[in-house]
């Protein structure tokens, strides 16, 4: 699903919106989907109401205007994007932002400080040495010196946000992509209650927001994967009320090499793969782009690390380890009130 992680590297132009009805058992709550491919990943929006074609096509524009403006901002694949515009800025030259993408800096640059430097949106040169940037494969171990050289690249404190001024102290590259999908997603959500829905769920490449409820009055829920690379399987169903979740893990994305496997979430503050037991990772917050930042920056925390800023920072957070004898669950005390609602979990 960036930042350290391989999560949403590229930011593509929706070039398609489906929308489809699907069938609802009464006319007041007649069900909707919206679907299409945004951010190198696909986007699939249910809601659920009582509208004419006319304003089914205004909810539609509005969702897709909502998530090409984030990938016109934020992208790092477009050389005219804000973004990139501001990386090609001379250092100590202030670049005025829009108010949308300072906003998802301000908060960037937060959990990077409440992580402690676990989550840096300036980690690209390191992510790119080991092979996991775009177009590029892992194919050798750097050296010690070339990570040393990365590093010097690698510092979120060097950005200065004042209002909307952003200001680089030294030569960095931001890439807002382990929290620009989050965003995005709440922009759609935005976009539909701007259009006035409701109920709905809005999922972009795993990350999803919510609200309402399903009809019947139920609850939406949301399946948290086992962490296995050769199945698709689930480990627990948590119940969502008006919230976000957002997902990490390595299970899927590394190479090996002489033996030795080599995760794709890359240390901002080493330069070098995690190396802990930490295989997935589950955050419920209100944003969705508080949860997708956080989600990586406890990836990269691992199981204690991450555990402990949960507590420290009374977070939502599920984290599933990998031991000798299977996998092992951990939840911080803010997420138990979402065991609470399920104890349906499925056993390892």
């Amino acid at each position: 699903m960036a930042g350290p992680t391989l999560r949403g590297l590229a930011l593509l132009l929706l070039a398609a919106v489906l929308l489809v009805g699907l069938s609802g058992c009464e006319r007041e709550a007649q069900s909707y989907r919206l679907e299409g491919p945004i951010f190198g990943t696909g986007f699939h929006i249910t809601f659920y109401g009582d509208y004419s074609d006319a304003r089914l096509d205004e909810i539609e524009q509005a969702v897709k205007q909502s998530l090409d403006k984030v990938d016109h901002l934020m992208s790092t694949y477009k050389p005219d994007s804000e973004l990139s515009r501001f990386n090609q800025a001379p250092v100590g030259e202030p670049f005025t932002l829009s108010p949308e993408t300072a906003e998802v800096v301000r908060e960037a640059i937060r959990v990077g400080d409440i992580s402690r430097g676990a989550f840096d949106v300036t980690v690209g040169a390191a992510v790119n040495l080991w092979g996991f940037g775009p177009d590029k494969h892992p194919d050798r171990i750097p050296s010690d010196d070339e990570i040393a050289s990365a590093l010097k690249e690698v510092d979120y404190r060097s950005l200065k946000l004042d209002g909307n001024q952003l200001t680089k102290t030294k030569p960095v590259y931001v890439d807002l992509s382990g929290i620009a999908k989050g965003y995005g997603v709440d922009q759609a959500a935005r976009a539909l209650e701007a259009q006035g829905v409701k109920h709905y769920l809005v999922e972009v490449g795993g990350e999803i927001r919510t609200k309402g409820t399903k009809p019947g009055d139920k609850p939406w829920r949301i399946a948290v994967e086992k962490p296995v690379s050769n199945e698709r399987s689930v480990q627990r169903i948590i119940e969502l009320d008006d919230s976000s979740v957002a997902t990490s893990g390595d299970y899927r994305n590394y190479f090996e090499e002489n033996g030795k496997r080599y995760s794709h979430t890359i240390d901002p503050r080493t330069g070098r793969p995690i190396t802990h037991h930490l295989v997935s990772v589950t955050v419920i917050t209100k944003d969705c782009m508080t949860a997708d930042a956080l989600a990586t920056a406890i990836d990269v925390l691992g199981p204690q690390g991450g555990l402990d800023m949960a507590e420290r920072e009374n977070l939502a957070v599920y984290l599933i380890v990998k031991t000798d004898q299977g996998f092992e669950a951990k939840a911080s005390k803010a997420f138990q009130r979402y065991l609470k609602r399920s104890d349906e979990e499925v056993p390892s």
